[in-house]
């Protein structure tokens, strides 16, 4: 019998997704993929300087295709002869071409890898819920107890008596500084492959090929299995005690804070989210970081990373398309070219700036600035959600349309977050050194000083008042509505302002 053939998709580039394979190994460089829609191009550069270093690693072993068409025809040829295998893909649409592809191949579709919870076990915890939420808390602790992390001395209760330490992680960023002053994240050096890949994505932009949002270089995340292990060892070492009380808050001079930046290694695969979690409880256990940081950290990855994943799965493909609120409006040019230039909105702008730069920010401006501005406009979710997919280094389907339909966009009624995720201007003053250099003022509602997301807040809550009427959490945001001398003119000044730039 032929041995089999494991075809890898290009988000699982980690040694885990072969490592109970000695066989042939599969990766295709599809250029439609990138021709269909634009992508930032850090991103592009990104997943195809990954798939081509992994390529080399794996020497006489992988076949690597590059193609100007797509997967299947690749497969069709390389894997016509022999079984196929692969692990399971990480999207509904990859789902569905490997089960057409089923159909006329012995292929064979292994676990998902890349997460520490199964989804049958999942499955069996959801069901068990009844009529109750599927609460990521619960989920959490659950998955702590199960994989026996951050647990005290006898295995049962929270080390440092707590499970949440998330009242201790909401500092406001630090008076008068410009940075946290925290060690450098590690950034990896370029090398050849880095410049092939650059030069490719220049000439097929030049012939009109493909188009992307954004800048490219120089890179900053992890491509190998060694530069993912370097990111997390630097992180892990000097950055995570810093981690926990201003994971929250947002300077513009510090745009990585004391964040991790392993999201994108994580998510191509070249990270075992187990080994991340051990790596940050070692940190604990030895007096090396705080119980509040190495928690909330530790939260992020075996919590809601994991839980993102099995809500994508679990609701379904239809997910994407939930629209309670109704929200129906074009996703602007200038937001969606990540053209910061085009608003006075300070934080508006300075986020977009580092995305075009980066393709990554971190947490609070994704949700507290582009996905809130985003809900308070009643732009389409699924623009919304595609425009996240697209504009990041770290999105992908799974983790963008739970994040952006559940948690940012609150389309789906409230099946995901208990109340929609969007504030006035306090609190980005509060939480943000943005508003001290904006032209607008978070305290003022109507007229030309007005902050946008402070009259946006309050039309967002006239808007969708009837919808959200139900929603305890909400009541008394909505209570005061009622006492806006000034709402009828905030109504007329928003409508105005629809879709143009602050």
């Amino acid at each position: 019998m032929a041995e089999a053939l494991r075809w890898l998709f290009g988000d699982q580039l980690g040694p885990h997704f072969v490592a109970d394979h000695r066989g042939p190994v599969l990766l295709v460089e599809s250029r439609a993929v990138l021709a269909r829609r634009s992508f930032h191009r850090a991103k592009a550069h990104l997943v195809i300087s990954a798939m081509r270093h992994r390529a080399a690693e794996l020497g006489d072993k992988a076949t690597y295709v590059r193609t100007e068409g797509g997967y299947a025809e690749a497969v069709r040829s390389h894997g016509g002869r022999q079984p196929v295998q692969v692990v399971h893909p990480t999207s509904y649409a990859a789902l569905g071409l490997v089960e057409r592809l089923g159909r006329e191949l012995d292929l064979t579709v292994l676990e998902p890898r890349g997460f520490t919870t199964a989804r049958d076990d999942f499955e069996r915890w959801a069901e068990g819920r009844g009529a109750s939420r599927l609460l990521m808390e619960d989920f959490y602790r659950r998955a702590r107890r199960a994989h026996g992390v951050l647990l005290d001395g006898d295995g049962e209760g929270p080390a440092g008596g707590r499970w949440n330490f998330d009242h201790d992680n909401r500092e406001p960023p630090p008076k008068d500084a410009e940075t946290l002053g925290v060690p450098e994240p590690w950034w990896p050096q370029e090398d050849e492959i880095d410049e092939e890949v650059r030069a490719d994505l220049d000439r097929w932009q030049r012939d009109g090929d493909v188009s992307f949002i954004g800048s490219d270089g120089p890179r900053r995340f992890p491509a190998t299995r060694r530069e993912a292990l370097a990111a997390l060892d630097r992180f892990v070492e000097h950055r995570l005690p810093h981690f926990g009380a201003h994971e929250d808050a947002v300077l513009e001079g510090d745009p990585w804070m004391a964040h991790s930046l392993v999201s994108a290694p994580l998510n191509l695969g070249l990270l075992e989210p187990l080994e991340v979690v051990r790596r940050a409880e070692e940190a604990y256990l030895s007096g090396d970081a705080p119980i509040a940081s190495v928690e909330g950290f530790v939260r992020q990855v075996l919590g809601w990373r994991d839980y993102v994943w099995h809500l994508y799965w679990h609701f379904g493909d239809s997910y994407r398309r939930r629209n309670e609120l109704g929200a129906t409006e074009r996703l602007p040019q200038w937001f969606g070219s990540l053209d910061g230039s085009r608003t006075d909105a300070r934080c508006l702008s300075h986020t977009l700036d580092q995305v075009a730069e980066h393709g990554w920010v971190h947490h609070i401006p994704r949700l507290m600035v582009l996905g809130s501005y985003a809900m308070q406009r009643g732009w389409s979710p699924r623009q919304v959600t595609d425009w996240f997919h697209r504009a990041f280094v770290d999105g992908y389907d799974w983790v963008m349309v739970p994040n952006v339909v559940g948690m940012s966009q609150h389309a789906d009624g409230g099946e995901m977050a208990t109340k929609p995720y969007t504030s006035g201007g306090a609190y980005l003053n509060r939480m943000t050194d943005h508003c001290g250099s904006c032209r607008f003022d978070p305290t003022v509602r109507v007229g030309d000083d007005a902050c946008p997301f402070t009259a946006g807040y309050w039309w967002f809550l006239h808007r969708n008042r009837s919808a959200l009427s139900g929603n305890h959490r909400m009541g008394r945001a909505l209570q005061g509505l009622d006492r806006l001398s000034d709402l009828d003119g905030l109504v007329v000044q928003e409508e105005a302002r629809g879709n143009r730039a602050p």
